[in-house]
């Protein structure tokens, strides 16, 4: 008899896409060269789009989100895996059209597997996760373009979402001054707490102007706002320095003239998580568990089982989630 497990499973019920928690086995799963026991996931807003039926995210259901997972293997028929090794994975299909981390075992090709490095737990490595991966790009962004903690502060927008506070974290622990933008006025306290040296209201980044370029401000900025913010941001960056750009949470459109770019030399560096070079991937990660990793991880998270995704969800998709929501399996 197949080994039987929890999935938060989302299929379409009467023209609506319902979450519930569902029994299933081994069986159920797709082939692949690795099983492992899930221990943790994460909620990320691509799950919650995947759990509202989005086309984009996923096309077949029912299906299993979760983008993000961390576990011990269970079985592998690749030699680089081992049975007992704890692993992470981020990205790719995972959680999209292949079942995710929202269930008791996945099963996946084994070249989209980390090793758990060093340093790092499996539930710490799920407070991490897609948003650690896609901040530590950011900083490595910034730090491989001459940017240090004394070319000046950095911003970061959408900083009490996961990407940014954990950016926010990042950037503290390698010395940077830090200033954190927000919409969220409950959580100036927790991005300070975080290391910000400084929170602005997202009404002081977010203001429409027509001169193309503003005084010097930052250093670098991490953004994951887009629309007038990264406007204003890339407007008031220093000579030479760099704008980071993960996110479009205030709009996919922006209007920008190349002064900035011509008179002060400053660079637009996009930042994409889910088809991450293995090479580069291994080597955030690696940072992430020694030198960048925040020592306060507990406070940018929050635990929650299979029973509190449905909540979880909506918060995420309505905009009322601070930091990372950690799923126990």
């Amino acid at each position: 008899m197949s080994e039987k497990f929890e999935a938060f499973r989302v299929d379409r019920v009467e023209g609506r896409f319902v979450g519930a928690k569902k029994t299933i086995s081994v069986d159920d799963l797709p082939p692949g060269d690795v099983l492992i026991d899930v221990a943790y996931s994460a909620l990320n807003y691509k799950d919650a789009l995947s759990a509202s039926g989005n086309p984009g995210v996923s096309k077949r259901f029912p299906h299993t989100p979760g983008i993000d997972a961390a576990g011990i293997v269970a079985h592998s028929d690749d030699s680089r895996f081992t049975r007992g090794q704890k692993v992470v994975v981020t990205g790719y299909d995972l959680g999209m059209n292949t079942p995710g981390g929202f269930q008791g075992m996945i099963r996946i090709p084994a070249d989209w597997i980390v090793p758990l490095p060093d340093g790092l737990t499996l539930r710490e490595s799920m407070i991490l996760g897609t948003g650690g991966l896609t901040a530590g790009l950011c900083v490595e962004a910034l730090l491989s373009r001459a940017i240090v903690p004394g070319s000046g502060p950095v911003l970061v927008t959408g900083a009490s979402g996961g990407v940014g506070s954990l950016a926010v974290a990042m950037l503290t622990m390698l010395g940077f001054e830090v200033e954190a933008g927000t919409g969220s006025a409950a959580a100036h306290r927790f991005l300070e707490e975080l290391g910000a040296a400084t929170v602005l209201d997202r009404s002081e980044l977010s203001g429409s102007t027509d001169r193309p370029m503003l005084s010097k401000r930052w250093a670098s900025v991490v953004d994951g706002v887009g629309g007038t913010t990264l406007e204003n941001a890339v407007k008031s960056l220093k000579p030479y320095g760099v704008v980071a750009v993960y996110g479009l949470v205030g709009g996919p459109g922006f209007s920008l003239t190349v002064f900035p770019f011509i008179l002060r030399g400053v660079s637009m560096v996009g930042i994409e998580s889910a088809e991450c070079p293995m090479d580069v991937r291994k080597r955030i990660w690696s940072n992430m568990a020694g030198p960048w990793k925040p020592d306060k991880l507990d406070k940018i998270a929050v635990e929650i089982g299979l029973d509190g995704l449905d909540k979880a969800i909506d918060d995420i998709l309505r905009g009322r989630t601070r930091g990372r929501v950690v799923v126990r399996l």
